[in-house]
């Protein structure tokens, strides 16, 4: 077999993925869009290269040989963004499971470590093929090397071989290096000769072949002007040749024959993917990252038919298994129990006929344990049983003893116990078009097991909660908030369906006139939804400036639609259009898939995904409507109340997360505005513009605004520069000016970060923790990204736990003033209540009360309400 090397530079390509793909998170808030566009880089390479041999090559550091040559070398260049920078960690990761080698050397760049490995490649007649951003490489192409250089996006390759060099430049590789001395490259601060671009270097060097004999034939250049430049900057012009030519020498420690390629380790891709939140790249692996099945142990338990008196004793731990993830359609399929005295598989035609055991169910003075009681509430619910007494959460405590770990099922958490006697459902159920419920012995031995592991694990779990001081948060917040989750999730949402039909209706109009309007600007009718056909229409027919290009044309991305939306009425229009398209199939459309025969949507909160805190909502996700767009916020006018004579009450808190800062920071000047009720973001535009409150314009508040929220999520200069499309330079100072402004803000990250070091972890106000073990990272980027972390949880997640100690005590005030009243939904900072026209008075009393003292803070919690006949109207 012949070989064949890939000699990828890392750097480049991160960079190159890095800007490609807009900013992505994970659940856990790790920036991962280099990682991921690296990832799929890599495997593309893998599938269509074939290599038996492959390196990545980094940058050792900042200062290189060059450096010696031209101090400025590199010089200018912006520092990486943070966001980038705390993914080359993860890369370096995932090269590891790839099974993929990695080198840098001091001293050298990756050019220089690609250059002399493909030298050495070349010589044993091995074929080679080089992957980078950087066009540097192209003077590398040769009769057995392929330099492929990544355009705009991360698919889009142009190969260079000699022959295509010669196509699009007329000159050889070698020459490519001339052409750099001559012309320069901004890009590495090498200066060239100043005034030369591409095309003149060119044709010097078609008619001269180097830089050397070019100045042995000056006096044959033509134009004046042109000679006296080449004349003045004749030892720039040497000096930038040398700059640019890659070192083929470089003294390497590795050779070819050690980048073998004998293929990734599966387990260690897995768990890469998972931990990523790469769901798609599991899903072509043929996995979801789960572990091998251990060896169970023996499990003894019963098959019961009838329910005995004896089976239902206090402090027993409870499974109602459903089949579907979406417990609000699916069917309980079995249950069990287990208590110390025995273990029990009940069928689940028992709950219809056994009274004794509903009896026991909604009994509040038997406890029972359960893994997601929110669930196991709502499930008996729709069978007509109000289950009470429910005295632990596995899947709770789990969470708040670790919110970094992912609880998709009970096996989850068990790992987390390191307990292994239960399986994952996968295993029993199988996956896709496979998965059904399995008949006996399989079935009932898996619920069963599923009870005794909460049996097993509830005094472990509860021991721990105490140990790290969270019996409170476990007990007092997320465990009762469960109770008032389920019951707002079993209520629903009253949808007005005629209300929605009608918005279907009433878009699908405007799209018409929208499309009618961009075919007539267009000259021609073609499928707008058609990036290929729209890019033929933008770029070639009307002929606008090409921002960036794809494998299969130009790109009409949003960003790229921005950019342009001065060049033509058109893109205005047809951003217009992909924005209503999207309303008109995700959330119009999707919501009338999802109202139930009753009327109401019934969505599912979930406790469990962020590690601030946060709830989220899915099936549909109500906190995700978009208000934005004038017809985005329309679509609340289909939320209504579901009895007549009723409206919708809306609540929400006033800038909660910047209050909880002022509180936890203690800085002077923040808590003062508070206090004294001023408008925070022209406070902070007054402060850090230097300027009275007359003269701040709408455009200092606005940047005020855009930092004062970014702060709270431990912005960066370059995150702060995409927001406001101003330079990283610019925004930089923003921020530099804003601490100086809030010293105590500066003082309190400073002193998070401190406090995180120390113990491993910071807290919320009600001692929520997040584990940040990366804070003492020696690795410079993870370390960078940790300290952010640290800052903005501990106020994210004050936030989240203020919004469920109020929906917790706005639960408990609706019983005591026996109000009809009903807490619907929770939005971010904002509660959704249903209630009859004659208590609006009273909720316009008790509702700011309650939640302005959910928790007591050195300023002032405010929120503001309204009320109408929709949610729309409530705004």
């Amino acid at each position: 077999m012949s070989k064949k090397i890939v000699l990828m530079d890392g750097n480049s390509l991160a960079y190159r993925a890095f800007f490609a793909l807009p900013l992505l998170n994970n659940d856990k808030g790790v920036h991962t869009n280099a990682i991921y566009g690296f990832t799929m880089m890599l495997m593309r390479i893998l599938e269509e290269e074939k290599p038996t041999h492959i390196l990545v090559a980094w940058d050792a550091g900042k200062t290189t040989f060059r450096h010696k040559t031209f101090k400025e070398y590199k010089g200018g260049r912006q520092k990486t963004p943070p966001e980038l920078s705390e993914q080359f960690p993860y890369i370096r990761e995932l090269l590891k499971a790839f099974g993929i080698k990695q080198y840098e050397l001091e001293e050298y760049e990756a050019d220089d470590i690609i250059g002399t490995l493909s030298l050495h490649a070349e010589k044993d007649k091995t074929e080679v093929k080089i992957i980078s951003g950087d066009k540097d490489l192209t003077q590398l192409a040769s009769d057995s090397t392929t330099v492929g250089i990544t355009k705009k996006g991360i698919t889009d390759i142009e190969l260079y071989t000699p022959d295509h060099i010669k196509e699009k430049y007329g000159l050889t590789p070698e020459q490519i290096i001339d052409m750099k001395g001559l012309m320069g490259d901004s890009s590495d601060n090498i200066p060239g000769v100043p005034g030369v671009g591409e095309k003149t270097a060119i044709k010097l060097l078609k008619e001269h072949q180097t830089v050397e004999n070019l100045y042995e034939a000056l006096d044959q250049v033509s134009g004046k002007k042109l000679k006296e430049k080449l004349e003045e900057n004749k030892d720039q012009a040497f000096m930038s040749k040398e700059l640019a030519t890659i070192n083929r020498g470089a003294p390497l420690t590795i050779s070819v024959d050690e980048l073998e390629y004998e293929g990734s380790n599966q387990e260690q891709l897995q768990s890469l993917f998972k931990e990523l939140g790469f769901q798609t790249l599991l899903e072509k692996m043929g996995g979801d990252g789960q572990e091998a099945e251990q060896e169970l142990e023996e499990l003894t338990f019963e098959v019961v038919d009838k329910i005995e008196q004896d089976m239902l004793v206090n402090e027993a731990a409870v499974i109602m298994e459903v089949f579907d993830e979406n417990y609000h359609k699916a069917d309980i399929i079995g249950c069990s129990i287990v208590h110390e005295k025995g273990k029990y598989y009940i069928p689940s035609s028992l709950l219809q006929e056994s009274s004794v055991l509903k009896e026991w169910l909604e009994d509040e003075s038997k406890k029972k344990w359960v893994y997601d009681s929110k669930q196991t509430i709502v499930s008996l619910k729709h069978k007509g049983i109000d289950i009470k007494g429910i005295d632990f959460d596995l899947m709770i405590a789990a969470y708040i003893i670790s919110p970094s770990e992912t609880y998709n099922e009970l096996a989850d958490v068990a790992k987390l116990f390191s307990y292994k006697d239960v399986s994952y459902n996968e295993s029993v159920y199988g996956k896709g078009a496979k998965r059904r419920i399995p008949e006996g012995a399989p079935l009932h031995e898996h619920i069963t097991r599923k009870a005794n592991a909460v049996f097993e694990l509830r005094n472990t779990a509860m021991d721990k909660l105490e140990e790290n001081n969270q019996l409170t948060l476990f007990s007092e917040l997320e465990f009762p908030l469960a109770k008032v989750l389920a019951e707002m999730e079993h209520t629903g949402v009253q949808v007005d369906k005629e209300r929605l039909e009608q918005m279907k209706k009433e878009l699908a109009e405007k799209l018409d006139e929208i499309e009618k309007r961009i075919y007539e600007l267009a000259g021609e009718k073609f499928n707008i939804n058609s990036p290929k056909q729209l890019g033929v229409i933008l770029f070639e027919r009307l002929g606008l400036p090409v921002i960036k290009k794809t494998k299969t044309g130009y790109s009409t991305s949003a960003d790229v639609l921005e950019k342009l939306e001065e060049e033509h009425k058109i893109v205005r229009d047809i951003l217009h259009y992909r924005q209503l398209g999207k309303l008109q199939s995700t959330y119009i459309e999707g919501l009338l898939k999802v109202i139930w025969d009753n009327g109401k949507v019934h969505t599912r909160f979930s406790q469990v995904i962020a590690q601030t805190g946060r709830l989220s909502s899915i099936d549909p996700n109500l906190q995700n409507i978009p208000i934005r767009l004038e017809e985005g916020r329309k679509i609340r006018q289909a939320f209504v109340p579901s009895e007549k004579d009723w409206v919708i009450f809306a609540a929400d808190y006033s800038q909660i997360e910047l209050r909880v800062l002022a509180h936890i920071s203690q800085d002077k000047k923040l808590v003062e505005a508070f206090q004294q009720d001023l408008d925070i973001h022209t406070k902070t535009a007054m402060d850090v513009f230097h300027v009275n409150e007359e003269d701040v314009t709408s455009d200092m508040r606005r940047q005020a605004k855009a930092v004062n929220f970014g702060i709270v999520y431990g912005i960066s200069d370059y995150g702060l520069s995409q927001n406001l499309g101003i330079t990283r330079k610019e925004a930089g100072t923003f921020i530099d000016k804003y601490f100086e402004s809030f010293p105590g803000v500066k003082e309190y990250m400073e002193s998070i970060v401190q406090d995180a070091k120390e113990k491993g972890y910071v807290t919320t106000l009600l001692q929520r923790r997040r584990y940040i073990p990366e804070i003492t990272s020696r690795n410079f980027n993870i370390r960078s990204f940790a300290e952010r972390t640290a800052m903005n949880t501990p106020i994210q997640g004050s936030a989240a736990d203020i919004i469920k100690k109020a929906m917790l005590d706005m639960a408990q005030r609706l019983k005591d003033e026996n109000l009809q009243s009903r807490l619907l939904l929770q939005v971010h900072d904002e509660l959704i209540f249903e209630a009859p026209k004659d208590e609006i008075e009273k909720l316009q009393e008790i509702v700011p009360d309650v939640m302005e003292n959910a928790v007591q803070l050195d300023v002032p919690l405010k929120v503001d309400i309204e009320f109408g006949s929709t949610w729309f109207d409530a705004k």
